[in-house]
């Protein structure tokens, strides 16, 4: 009797292991960067194929970032069009999170509950800016990232396997357009003033 219980228990652990990593955000250790823990789960336990939950984890990462960024800008930011800029990031990066999240709940696909490490030491690096440094760095960091996400997500609308996915990655990229014009208008921008402020200190 004892062993029919003993492997009984084994089974009952065998089956209920994928829904407790699962619950568990993938039995993540602290010191392990999160999007690589959940990419590791989804590779395991997701029902749809790699290319599309690793989207959806870059996508979750990158949406949390810039949300946590622009809400840095409206804390640090001199000028009134970046703090406005990092309003907006704000607002629309929540809203597509919110939605990525719902998407990816019905899919059985675990997102990472932080941004990566890298991502990571690039805020921290901010945070020590103020006044105009932080401007532009901020300013020249939507930009680069922005080219990233355009880029991306072209890709996951054109090419991933599953069709609810490619629909998100089709339906925010206009917004991410319009985000890459608006940083670099004020990117324009912040080289005029910073080239007439040289010229004038020059006469």
């Amino acid at each position: 009797m004892k062993r029919v219980l003993k492997k009984w228990n084994s089974l009952l652990l065998a089956i209920s292991l994928p829904w407790m990593l699962q619950s568990c955000g993938g039995g993540t250790n602290q010191n392990k960067d999160s999007v690589d823990s959940a990419q590791n789960v989804n590779e395991a336990t997701a029902p749809v194929d790699n290319e599309s939950s690793e989207f959806a984890v870059k996508a979750a990462s990158g949406g949390m970032m810039e949300v946590q960024m622009g809400r840095l800008a409206q804390e640090n930011a001199s000028s009134p069009r970046v703090k406005a800029f990092g309003q907006m990031m704000v607002t629309d990066h929540s809203k597509a999170n919110d939605q990525l999240k719902s998407l990816a709940a019905s899919k059985n696909i675990t997102l990472p509950d932080s941004v990566s490490d890298e991502q990571k030491k690039h805020m921290d690096e901010l945070r020590k800016k103020t006044g105009d440094d932080f401007d532009k760095a901020y300013i020249d960091m939507m930009v680069d990232d922005h080219k990233e996400d355009v880029d991306m997500f072209e890709k996951a609308s054109n090419n991933l396997k599953d069709a609810d996915l490619k629909s998100f990655a089709a339906t925010t990229l206009p917004t991410l357009r319009t985000h890459l014009d608006s940083a670099q208008i004020i990117q324009e921008n912040n080289r005029k003033m910073m080239n007439n402020s040289k010229r004038g200190s020059q006469k």
